[in-house]
């Protein structure tokens, strides 16, 4: 790659924008909707609201609220079939790897800043074969706050060694991009994640969209993302 710009780490959400969860996260759903004697969802159904964890995975299943009575027992159960099942069906988007090993191959740091709590990201990262690789992993509850807070991000770059003013951040939910804003670093959206409800990609503030991962590295060639 030719690398115009002074990036010097990319940083990557982690559910819909650099791993697509949606399949084991949607299936675990399912297994609580079949014992509550539900038929289960398709994955279409699931997908959109991935990025917002089991909150909104049980809105779509059992339309329960996190402040239903039920809520919190339903949520165990569900992420108690994740836990068994973390990365039975979870893969890297297509072009992805090609993407981190042109990062590497290029001296650009890479790491991870997810809202996922650490008892689900160091497993499934591991199980991705990406611990080794990464040159920072930050969870949801690793900082003193969660994005859309800038805290994971300035805590990443601490990490990683890196400027937030050298750093991209990579997301696909509006909360990555006013993290990442916040956080004084540029910021790509990633149309190819889940997106979820609300405000539509091109009005999030990103300073790039991009519809596929084989792009990103074309946005970041520029001198500018734009």
């Amino acid at each position: 790659m030719k690398h115009k710009t002074s990036t010097r780490c990319v940083l990557f959400d982690l559910d819909g924008t650099l791993a697509d969860t949606a399949p084991d996260l949607g299936a675990a759903l399912n297994r609580v909707l079949m014992e509550e004697g539900h038929p289960p969802l398709p994955l279409e159904a699931t997908r959109p609201v991935t990025s917002q964890g089991v909150r909104g995975l049980l809105r779509v299943g059992l339309k329960l609220e996190p402040e239903h009575p039920e809520y919190q027992a339903h949520a165990q159960r569900v992420l108690s079939h994740y836990t068994a099942a973390i990365c039975e069906l979870t893969r890297l988007f297509d072009g992805m790897d090609q993407v981190l090993a042109t990062l590497e191959s290029s001296g650009i740091k890479w790491g991870i800043v997810t809202n996922k709590h650490t008892r689900f990201t160091e497993p499934l990262v591991s199980a991705l074969g990406l611990t080794e690789r990464a040159a920072c992993v930050i969870s949801g509850d690793t900082a003193s706050h969660p994005k859309p807070h800038p805290a994971p991000l300035i805590l990443a770059c601490d990490r990683a060694g890196v400027p937030a003013a050298q750093t991209v951040y990579v997301g696909d939910d509006i909360r990555d991009i006013q993290a990442g804003r916040a956080a004084g670093m540029r910021t790509i959206a990633a149309a190819w994640g889940y997106l979820g409800e609300g405000e539509p990609i091109h009005r999030w503030g990103a300073d790039a969209i991009v519809s596929d991962p084989s792009g990103l590295l074309g946005a970041l060639s520029h001198e500018h993302v734009q």
